[in-house]
């Protein structure tokens, strides 16, 4: 048996996260993405990090006409979400559909 595991599962994990940032944020960290469990700071976790969990799906607000379950959503270096794949890191996928401009939408985080 290997003894050099540090975490059994990496779904939940203290990451870095911008100053005051929430809970409930969309964040990418390197290539990983996932959504904020605290507030940077807080739950036990120093300054400058937070609780990530990087898997199940969330209602998050994302910018940008969803027509259909499944479809690819992306997230910016500025942890903004949006159908726009351009210069984006996949962070999910759609659970829903929503019309035009910002609004609440249930995505499953892509396990990239």
């Amino acid at each position: 048996m290997a003894r050099n595991e540090v975490f059994r599962d990496a779904d939940f994990l203290s990451l870095p996260v911008s100053s005051g940032t929430a809970s409930g944020a969309p964040v990418l960290i390197g290539s990983l993405v996932g959504v904020t469990q605290t507030k940077e700071g807080e739950g036990g976790n120093p300054a400058g990090f937070a609780s990530v969990v990087r898997k199940g799906a969330h209602k998050v607000t994302v910018t940008g006409a969803v027509g259909g379950y499944g479809l690819p959503i992306y997230i910016t270096s500025a942890n903004a979400l949006t159908t726009t794949s351009t210069s984006n890191t996949l962070f999910g996928y759609s659970l829903g559909t929503k019309g035009s401009g910002s609004g609440d939408l249930t995505v499953a985080l892509a396990r990239i």
